[in-house]
């Protein structure tokens, strides 16, 4: 019996691999509260207003598009019949997910979404994902089909670079600085030392690695992108377009803007401040242009020793395609070049699979070679041929018989000999694997492969031409990713934000009755101005239902005194009387 999954699917989101789907959460919409739905309303409306006159002309009717309300967060379940028919799904997951794992959502066009929503404390920014940044910001703008595909393409490369052990460091670093910061009741201490963290991390010299390049791409695209001529630039970037703060502050004259172009994905960038300057592509289909250019230089188009030692040095699986087509998947440990930094012999160690064309070869699977494998490339001592470009006479010549007896010398010095049991060839006819029966494969002095290990599968491939991070064929590995040990906090509410909380509902009420009664403004105006005097939303909310001159006059009266007692939160609280003013 299938066990049923706990999130709303749809055809998109069924063809998933299982390793992506492990990140799925449902998204419990019961779960939002009053005020949450206050926040989501400030920002949407905010952010509109503004927007309407420097985002990219895809975001307004990307709204529309997309089925975001402005008055609602909206449900996972409600987006996904609409983006079914541009071609995209969306679904829930816990903050931060691995890099790889995220670029390959969306190379499925599936868009991850923050299903958490951002604390009052943090309404103008916050350090984590939330469904604000993910479904108001990242979402209209795929309405626009050059955008995306631009994505999907993105996905699709970076979903392929070979991360470093930074890179993972510093996503396991970023994704808890933010937990910690988006939770109701952290320590100070602890969100200072996770913040240093991070800064220590960011600050360290280090050659970026491919999915660095990526996401450098990201961010200042995706993420941070403005469009137009630097003179006259439109966001369309989600990190922009769902922040309140920086949306204004980058289209001012303290940000440089930049001709986008390769460049971009050598800028680093400290998530913690600011971008002190922004990059700005004339179209869409330029930004294709540049990741086109990013991804020549990367080792699934380059492969070689260079790529080898990329996914060596990730201690991840990983895999090489040979010049057959071959493709070797699992945890690349050790690999032996020649004078010219040619790879004459590779090793995995642990679960490795065999594919080709991305589908994993019958016998040959994790369970096959569990215990790593290894293999000669290069051509053949003395007629100097790779094995792959063996006509019929030189075949013979070698015995390449099913049951007889091979030796083989390469170029190398590395020695094959065993009995020949069967090969398997690709679809030119030509051979890409060998097994051997009673086989000693040396280099030299040391033994690779002695006939007491027991079946030898001997890959046969002049050279490698793509490496890439992840498995050929995603059956072969299951679990690809590992999800992150540190998991959202969810704190237990104080009594006093459950008492804030109830009096949100009854102003929500209110609004979805239609039919406001000022003694009930009144009431929740007393408690809250009484019982809880550094909320400023609930009082904007009120003096936005508020239909009697007397009323009003005196919820903005408190309003605009809070906003001379809290100069921090001034400039919220004027922008959300002038909103509601302009109703």
């Amino acid at each position: 019996m299938q066990n049923t999954p706990e999130f709303e699917s749809n055809p998109l989101i069924d063809r998933l691999p299982p390793h992506l789907k492990q990140f799925i959460k449902p998204q419990r919409y019961e779960d939002y509260s009053p005020i949450n739905q206050a926040v989501w309303r400030y920002v949407m409306k905010k952010n509109v207003s503004y927007l309407a006159k420097v985002a990219h002309e895809s975001y307004l009717e990307g709204l529309e598009k997309t089925g975001i309300d402005l008055e609602k967060i909206p449900s996972m379940y409600g987006m996904n019949r609409i983006l079914e028919e541009i071609g995209w799904a969306a679904v829930a997951v816990d903050g931060f997910i691995p890099p790889n794992a995220f670029m390959e959502f969306q190379a499925y066009k599936v868009l991850v979404i923050a299903s958490d929503i951002r604390q009052l404390e943090n309404i103008a920014y916050t350090p984590s994902p939330d469904i604000i940044h993910e479904a108001a910001g990242h979402a209209p703008i795929i309405a626009n089909p050059d955008y995306a595909e631009y994505l999907r393409r993105m996905g699709e490369i970076g979903a392929r670079a070979i991360l470093s052990a930074h890179d993972i460091a510093l996503y396991e670093a970023v994704r808890k600085l933010s937990i910690l910061k988006e939770a109701e009741a952290s320590n100070p201490a602890e969100i200072a030392s996770a913040e240093a963290e991070v800064n220590t991390l960011q600050a360290q010299e280090v050659k970026p690695s491919e999915m660095a390049l990526i996401r450098n791409l990201q961010w200042w695209t995706v993420e941070y992108g403005l469009i137009g001529t630097p003179e006259d630039p439109r966001i369309y970037g989600a990190g922009l377009l769902s922040s309140i703060g920086e949306s204004q502050w980058c289209m001012s004259s303290n940000v440089k803007k930049l001709p986008y172009s390769i460049d971009a994905a050598y800028q680093n960038f400290d998530i913690t401040k600011p971008q002190p300057q922004l990059y700005v592509t004339p179209d869409f289909a330029y930004l294709m242009q540049v990741l086109e250019e990013v991804a020549n230089t990367l080792s699934l188009r380059k492969g070689g020793h260079r790529g080898l030692q990329k996914l060596i040095d990730s201690q991840r699986v990983g895999t090489i395609e040979l010049s057959t087509g071959l493709q070797i998947s699992g945890v690349f440990d050790r690999m032996i070049k020649d004078e010219d930094l040619q790879v004459i012999y590779f090793q995995t160690t642990g679960p490795t699979a065999l594919a080709y064309r991305e589908k994993e070869l019958i016998g040959n699977g994790t369970t096959h070679h569990s215990n790593g494998f290894g293999s000669p490339l290069g051509k053949l001592k003395s007629i100097s041929l790779a094995i792959e470009d063996m006509g019929p006479v030189d075949l013979k010549a070698y015995n390449f018989y099913d049951g007889k007896w091979m030796s083989l010398e390469f170029e190398s010095g590395v020695k094959v000999q065993g009995i020949n049991v069967t090969g398997i060839r690709n679809v030119q006819g030509k051979l890409m694997l060998i097994e051997l029966e009673d086989c000693t494969v040396s280099h030299g002095e040391e033994v690779l492969f002695s006939a007491e290990d027991g079946t030898y599968h001997m890959a046969v491939g002049k050279e490698i031409v793509s490496a890439f991070a992840g498995a050929a064929d995603f059956n072969s590995f299951p679990n690809l990713y590992e999800a992150s040990s540190t998991t959202t906090i969810k704190s237990q509410k104080p009594e006093a934000l459950k008492q804030l909380e109830k009096l949100y509902a009854q102003a929500e009420t209110l609004r979805e009755r239609k039919t406001v009664i000022t003694e009930e403004i009144l009431f929740i105006f007393n408690e809250v101005k009484n019982d809880h005097q550094g909320d400023w939303l609930l009082p904007l909310n009120l003096l936005e239902l508020s239909n009697d001159p007397e009323a009003s006059a005196q919820i903005k009266s408190y309003i605009e005194r809070l906003a001379a007692d809290h100069p921090e939160k001034k400039s919220l609280i004027k922008d959300g009387v002038a909103m509601v003013l302009r109703k």
